[in-house]
């Protein structure tokens, strides 16, 4: 089976690229054609995310496996049929943590075809050369963490009482 992958790059204009991909491919292979369909050499660190139907980022599996668990979750050990199911199935992709490319990612078909995959069935729009800037921001939280504003400020460290703390 093949699927029509639909990934929508996160920045002002349009930028759509519907990629049709075979279903046994490993996410690492999906980062790839993702990353080369949109100009991007795929050299750079990338990840998925799990992600329910109204975008919020779920579980991450990143390109490579950094744990210490050596069957921990990775792009190549992650078979794209397993995290993408249905039809709307979504994830959240992020390309080059520097720069913070983000796409959504959605399942918008499950075909056949006789094709050489993987191949780009709809190119819109062109990718601009800077990434837009991400403002990450945390709910308000009633937690005081306030512990470096204390009443007995000092000017200088070395007047700080080390012996005394």
């Amino acid at each position: 089976m093949a699927y029509k992958i639909r990934a929508i790059l996160d920045v002002n204009e349009d930028v759509i690229r519907d990629l049709i991909v075979n279903e046994s491919i490993n996410l690492e292979e999906l980062h790839f054609t993702i990353a080369k369909s949109f100009g991007f050499k795929g050299q750079e660190m990338a990840s998925f995310y799990q992600t329910n139907n109204e975008w919020e980022q779920g579980e991450e599996i990143p390109l490579f496996n950094m744990s210490e668990d050596e069957n921990a979750v990775s792009m190549q050990n992650c078979v794209l049929s397993s995290v993408l199911t249905t039809k709307g199935d979504k994830l959240i992709y992020v390309y080059d943590f520097f720069s913070m490319w983000t796409f959504y990612i959605e399942l918008i078909k499950i075909t056949s075809t006789d094709k050489n995959l993987p191949y780009i069935a709809l190119s819109i729009g062109n990718v601009p050369d800077e990434a837009p800037k991400k403002e990450f921001t945390a709910e308000n939280s009633n937690n005081n963490f306030d512990i470096f504003n204390d009443e007995d400020d000092f000017e200088n460290i070395d007047d700080f009482d080390f012996d005394n703390y």
